[in-house]
């Protein structure tokens, strides 16, 4: 089984990439494509830069050149539950894109035009191995939607009306489009994200603490690696 890693930034990839072996990059559109072993695993991991367009771009290259069997979002987001601590993992049921609003012409918020749905689901069975992996690597974590949009969302009032509106635990920058590319080319998808700054946290919680949550979210990787096929 080929996976494909996508992480936002170098912190969220960087580590990983380290201890890949039998390695080949490959650059499309000035992505960076790293075919190899990680933890005796065949992936391909890429770091596609923050925003949806990037994320998108991202991940219609790794489909297209490389055909993974899977695609796994990692990384870190902001946390919309005053449960939720820093270095939390949230695993998606779904991706939703917050920031999608056609609804002037009768659509629900978060609604991308043409898709079925607002709400884009991960896959089952691998979303049932990470839960597995984060029980078995001892990290805190929830299920829940996922919210993207080309925001960081600072506002606490902001938070809490996408945690109520679309039942997410967490808001990104990038796993709505890659869950959308994913599912327009019928490739399973799943995502978990770290939580690098919390309910009432702002830009500053999340410099001092977003290192804390990649290492969160890449012990929880190499957690799942053992468990796929």
């Amino acid at each position: 089984m080929l996976l494909g890693i996508i992480g936002a930034m170098e912190k969220e990839t960087g580590d990983l990439r380290r201890r890949m072996t039998g390695c080949t990059d490959i650059h499309v559109a000035g992505i960076r494509y790293t075919k190899g072993l990680l933890d005796g695993k065949e992936v391909v991991l890429s770091r596609c830069g923050i925003g949806k367009v990037h994320a998108a771009m991202c991940a219609f290259g790794m489909i297209e050149r490389f055909h993974p069997d899977a695609v796994l979002n990692i990384g870190v987001a902001g946390g919309l539950l005053p449960s939720l601590r820093i270095g939390d993992i949230v695993v998606a049921d779904n991706a939703v894109q917050h920031d999608a609003d056609t609804s002037a012409l009768g659509d629900p918020v978060g609604l991308v035009s043409g898709l079925p749905d607002v709400y884009l689901p991960a896959d089952p069975a691998l979303r049932a191995l990470i839960c597995r992996a984060a029980e078995t690597a001892g990290l805190p974590m929830v299920r829940a939607n996922i919210t993207t949009g080309d925001q960081f969302i600072e506002d606490t009032e902001r938070k809490k009306k996408l945690a109520s509106v679309f039942g997410a635990s967490a808001c990104d920058m990038e796993g709505g489009a890659v869950a959308q590319v994913c599912l327009e080319y019928g490739v399973p998808y799943a995502a978990f994200r770290a939580i690098s700054d919390t309910l009432t946290g702002n830009g500053k919680e999340y410099s001092e603490n977003v290192l804390t949550a990649c290492q969160a979210s890449a012990a929880l990787l190499r957690a799942l690696l053992p468990l796929i096929g």
